[in-house]
């Protein structure tokens, strides 16, 4: 079992180093500049992703909902972020899977059981003294 892991844990990359050489042979500078593109993009997600969190962390809280569900797409942002820096077209792939997998959706306000709207009523009498 370990030496199946170790096999693929080494022909992933080799893989990867494989397809870049192939598909630079091919495409030539289009291929660098996919590269160079994907590479700004992944740079830029992790970037937005670590000034979002702390705000999606914060209106999920304000919510009174579980931060499950916040932490869970960041992480997968971040991870996706990632994956996308590292060059190469399989980690690629693995990004743009990890996008497409939607994240559960944080409960709107409408969501929550609203009360009449006259709760904010206070029934009484009113006496005026000069």
């Amino acid at each position: 079992m370990r030496l199946f892991m170790l096999l693929i844990l080494l022909a992933f990359p080799a893989l990867e180093i494989w397809l870049i050489i192939d598909l630079t042979a091919q495409y030539g500078w289009w291929f660098i500049s996919y590269l160079l593109l994907v590479t700004i993009l992944g740079w830029r997600l992790i970037k937005e992703e670590k000034h979002l969190f702390a705000g999606r962390l914060m209106q999920t809280l304000a919510q009174s909902a579980s931060p499950g569900s916040a932490v869970f797409g960041s992480v997968k942002n971040l991870i996706a972020g990632i994956l996308f820096v590292i060059p190469g077209v399989i980690t690629d792939a693995i990004a743009v899977i990890l996008l497409l997998i939607p994240s559960a959706p944080s409960p709107s306000k409408a969501a929550f059981k609203q009360g009449a709207a006259n709760d904010d009523v206070i029934e009484g009498e009113y006496t005026r003294e000069d």
